[in-house]
């Protein structure tokens, strides 16, 4: 593809890193230099051979050193990950899973789910006492060793890579970087820093976590250097095996037998039945401008599009970018998008997701007939709509562009910062407690505050609902311009529609947005 293309990371850009190589390929667009937003003053990042964006540098760099080897933005973005498994442990995973949207230079797009899986024990009232209130701590769906589902980044890699990998480059070579990184160490950086001095207490609770992450009891000082012995053994072996090794070898013993030890909920048998699955992408428009973004179990597709539906329906360019009746209408159109989220959605191998009404710009005029354009509607009135049809630093997002024009939106997760909390021993991996995605208790909020439904109740072999939101946006001649994603739980749905809208409503750049 020779059309022009921009990369956008997420949600603050001044928190992330960027990498870039040049030659003759992709130029990058300049949109206009509108910026309702002084603050917004840095220019963003533009190359002519391929762009990778991320919350770290030293991941960043790994991604583009693929591509100067002759990777395509698939085997890159494979690298990323397994990288930021060592210098992002906060989000960055082997333990946790997430979503990837892979377009390639034809213009096919494809999404994979590797998202996490309850475990055969997970029933829907695991999470509740006696009293049939929610578990608070040790136990619970947010801290612990009964908090994990099965993780699912091993295979969500090695499916991108056996059906998009350029073939140049060997799975063993995409994960070198990410053992050598932790094999050796990296020098800590500010973020990093703050983060493990911020996240202290919780990832004090369990002697593992406690041993890796924590410089003999004392904090991590930005320009220590951080070894992950344990973790660049489990990258040997994964080079060695490939991802069987996670999923039915040494690996996965080693986190069913400290996750059984702790009465976790994990056996051989869920880790051997975990399976990534390549799913059709949800497709909307918004003013003529093509969004594709991840299908259920991410609910972000779906509520993205159903307030860009909403949304469309008022003309921006009339109103100023900060003006109280613009922040009012989207604010009213996210109220209700995400009250049929939680009426709604659910993982669609279980329940039935009226996903074709949801995005129908129809369903979207009868809920803009419910706004007052004067007033905010009371919370009692915000209810879910009848589509027609019916049928969280938590998170990590990055984004690689090759020269050939091959693209992925990926984001990932442990849920909570630095997950569960819990290293399973001798690996070095944080598990995910991605069982607080699922409803616990429905109406009952969630670590985010979050309301959820009888759809995404805890079940056996279930993914739990997500808000994970990667997306492309095409021109009007329908070629890549440009990616979006962000970390923020459930925050993030409204993160990509706001830097959707200023782009195409109020021709922000992409750093703007």
């Amino acid at each position: 593809m020779k059309g022009k293309s921009i990369s956008r990371m997420r949600l603050l850009l001044s928190l992330s890193m960027l990498a870039a190589f040049c030659c003759s390929h992709i130029s990058f667009l300049r949109l206009p230099s509108i910026s309702p937003v002084a603050a917004a003053s840095r220019e963003p990042v533009r190359a002519r051979h391929g762009i990778v964006a991320s919350t770290n540098e030293i991941a960043s760099r790994v991604g583009i050193d693929i591509m100067k080897r002759g990777g395509n933005a698939i085997d890159a973005a494979i690298a990323v990950a397994f990288a930021l498994a060592v210098t992002h442990p906060a989000a960055g995973n082997l333990g946790g899973g997430g979503f990837m949207m892979i377009r390639l230079k034809n213009g096919r797009t494809t999404a994979i789910d590797y998202r996490e899986m309850a475990p055969a024990a997970a029933t829907r009232n695991i999470y509740l006492d006696k009293k049939g209130n929610v578990i608070e701590g040790e136990g619970g769906s947010i801290e612990g060793y009964r908090a994990a589902g099965v993780p699912g980044t091993a295979r969500g890699m090695e499916l991108a890579l056996r059906k998009y990998g350029s073939g140049k480059l060997s799975w063993a070579q995409l994960i070198e970087p990410a053992r050598r990184l932790a094999a050796n160490g990296f020098t800590v950086n500010y973020t990093l820093a703050r983060s493990l001095r911020g996240n202290r207490d919780y990832l004090s609770k369990y002697p593992e976590t406690k041993r890796i992450y924590l410089n003999n009891g004392q904090f991590y000082n930005e320009g220590d250097t951080f070894l992950q012995p344990d973790l660049a053994a489990t990258f040997a072996r994964l080079q060695q095996r490939g991802a069987n090794e996670f999923y039915e070898g040494q690996t996965a013993r080693l986190i069913v037998e400290d996750l059984k030890w702790h009465n976790g909920l994990i056996t051989m048998e869920d880790m051997r039945g975990y399976v990534a699955k390549e799913r059709e992408p949800l497709r909307g428009t918004y003013r003529g401008y093509e969004i594709i973004s991840m299908p259920p179990p991410s609910s972000g597709g779906a509520v993205l599009i159903e307030m860009l539906n909403i949304l469309e329906g008022y003309d921006f360019k009339r109103m100023d970018w900060a003006s109280s009746d613009r922040y009012h209408l989207t604010t009213e159109a996210m109220r209700r998008a995400f009250a049929d989220r939680a009426e709604y959605m659910g993982d669609a191998d279980f329940v039935k997701v009226p996903i074709s009404g949801l995005i129908d710009k129809k369903y979207a005029a009868q809920l803009r007939s419910t706004i007052d354009p004067q007033r905010a509607s009371p919370s009692e009135q915000v209810k879910a709509g009848k589509p027609v049809g019916y049928e969280s630093d938590e998170t990590t997002h990055f984004t690689v562009v090759d020269a050939d024009g091959n693209a992925v939106a990926n984001t990932y997760t442990l849920n909570n910062s630095y997950g569960s909390a819990v290293v399973a021993k001798g690996t070095g991996l944080i598990m995910n407690d991605e069982m607080d995605d699922f409803a616990a208790k429905p109406g009952t909020p969630n670590l985010y505050g979050l309301i959820q439904g009888e759809r995404n109740v805890v079940a056996p072999r279930k993914r739990p609902l997500s808000a994970m939101t990667p997306t492309f946006v095409l021109r009007t001649d329908g070629s890549l311009w440009f990616t979006v994603g962000s970390p923020g739980g459930p925050t993030i749905i409204n993160t990509v529609l706001d830097v959707i809208t200023n782009v195409i409503d109020y021709g922000m750049n992409i750093q703007q947005a």
